[in-house]
Formats: C-alpha cells, structure tokens, sequence
C-alpha cells in the first residue's frame, strides 16, 4: 500500500519518491493522531465534569 502511494506520488510530481521516509512520515502522523485523540478523551471528559 505504501509502495502504491509513492508511485502516486511519484507520477504526479514527476519526482521519484522512496518508500522508507514515507513510511517513517506515515508512523509518525499516526502516532500523533493517536495522541490527540487520546489526549482530547481524556481532556474533554474533565471538560464535561467541570461544565456539569
């Protein structure tokens, strides 16, 4: 699937993309979505308790 998405990549830009740093980008973005979403559960339930 990642292979799929940097010859995407490469065939619109024109440029030749590799596989390995677009892996680490993908991790990372997912990783920090992760903690986002964690962390608005977390902070938006104390939000509710705090209102109510």
């Amino acid at each position: 699937m990642i292979a799929a998405l940097a010859r995407a990549i490469s065939r619109a830009t024109g440029t030749n993309v590799d596989v390995e740093p677009l892996k680490v980008v993908v991790i990372f973005s997912g990783a920090g979505l992760l903690l986002l979403l964690v962390a608005a559960m977390i902070y938006g339930q104390a939000l509710n308790a705090a209102l109510f």
